[in-house]
Order: structure tokens, then sequence, then C-alpha cells
């Protein structure tokens, strides 16, 4: 476990011990999230990112708003079919 500070411009330094074994360089993004009362950080993997990009393009989706209203329309259908 290491401690950091957190300076008066809400920055922080990756200790040394957790930048070696995380393999962050400088320049690396890192991804900071709230889960369950505690931050987690991770290295940002911008490979799998641009792997996913444009994923659904190979879908047949010509239209990405169409197909999102679609979508809507058939939750509202669904919700009130449900009675919520």
């Amino acid at each position: 476990m290491s401690i950091t500070k957190v300076t008066r411009n809400y920055q922080i330094t990756v200790p040394r011990d957790i930048r070696e074994q995380a393999k962050i360089s400088e320049g690396d993004k890192l991804v900071i999230t709230m889960e369950n009362d505690e931050i987690k950080m991770k290295k940002f993997d911008e490979d799998v990112f641009k792997k996913a990009f444009g994923s659904w393009r190979n879908a047949g989706i010509k239209d990405s708003v169409k197909w999102v209203r679609d979508i809507r329309k058939g939750w509202e259908k669904r919700r009130k079919r449900l009675g919520l």
C-alpha cells in the first residue's frame, strides 16, 4: 500500500512502486472510477478502445440516430405492455 497527497490543484503523484507494477509511463492516461465508496484507478487501454470504435458499423446499421429512436420506441411499447 502506498500513500500519496492531493495538492491544492487536486493533483496526485502515483508512487513509484505502483507506477512500476502498472507499467505507467509519462503521458499515459488513467481511468478513475468510483465503486462502492472506493476510488479505483487503472491504466487506459487505448488499443481496446480503438478496436471497439466503429464496431456497430459492421452490424448493418446505416443511420445510428434512427436506430436509437427505434430502440426508444420499442422500449415505450414494452413499458406500456408491462404497465410500468
